[in-house]
């Protein structure tokens, strides 16, 4: 029962006919206090931990800031990014857009990048504080060391290999490779390699991917995944970086 219900019922019973007597004690500062108007938690909200987390930028990594211009008419459903950072290092370039509500400072001389938001009341721009870190930190390391993938094969017959040409699939761009996977299907899986990854058998049974893109390496790995999951009973299937299943008791009947 909200509180406002709970005051309206005191009142009516104040003013009741059937009441007998004065208002008993108990009742009694229900009205002589107004409506509580403050939550039932007055601890203030919790700061973004992740996003409050100073990143420390590499010596070979360069960061450049560069200013979008804001339209002069702004939607209120749509935010306009107000820049972009361009991340630069040994192993490539990436580049990351910030909303209009976070606010970036880089300190060039101890080369660390800080993030806040404009208000730390909204649900939306506190989720995103940790988010624009989390994807800065993973653009710093991409170009700096790279980021890899490892499937691993489990299953008679399971295997992978990397061609040249494909007969299922058109190439997306020139030069394109693909893999393709033998996974317990009639026919052979072919999918084409992301522009920017680099895809290599190592052994029969493993692929391992390579990218200075984070989201494009881990997202072609789950499409390799997605073709062939871990099932719980045999425990065959696709498994992503060292990834484990628990093995269920058979069904006997």
């Amino acid at each position: 029962m909200s509180c406002s219900l709970t005051q309206s019922c005191f009142r009516q019973l104040a003013r009741s006919p059937l009441r007998q007597g004065p208002l008993p004690v108990y009742l009694a500062p229900a009205f002589s206090h107004p409506l509580r108007t403050q939550p039932f938690s007055t601890t203030s909200p919790a700061h973004s931990r992740v996003g409050g987390a100073a990143i420390s930028v590499p010596p070979e990594v360069s960061l450049k800031f560069v200013d979008f211009p804001q339209p002069k008419t702004k939607a209120k459903s749509i935010d306009y990014p107000k820049m972009t950072i361009e991340v630069k290092g040994p192993l490539g370039e990436l580049s990351l857009n910030i909303p209009s509500y976070v606010k970036v400072d880089y300190d060039e001389a101890q080369r660390k990048a800080t993030f806040a938001v404009e208000d730390t009341l909204v649900t939306h721009q506190r989720a995103m504080w940790g988010t624009m870190r989390a994807h800065l930190q993973n653009h710093i390391l991409g170009v700096s060391e790279g980021h890899i993938c490892i499937l691993s094969f489990v299953g008679v017959g399971y295997r992978a290999t990397i061609e040249s040409t494909a007969t299922t699939v058109e190439p997306e761009y020139p030069g394109q490779q693909f893999v393709s996977l033998k996974v317990g299907y009639s026919h052979p899986i072919e999918l084409g390699i992301p522009k920017g990854v680099k895809a290599s058998t190592p052994q029969p049974t493993r692929i391992l991917l390579e990218s200075v893109d984070k989201q494009v390496v881990t997202k072609f790995a789950a499409e390799i995944r997605a073709w062939r999951k871990p099932e719980p009973y045999k425990g065959k299937g696709i498994f992503v970086n060292g990834e484990t299943i628990r093995l269920k008791d058979k069904k006997i009947r």
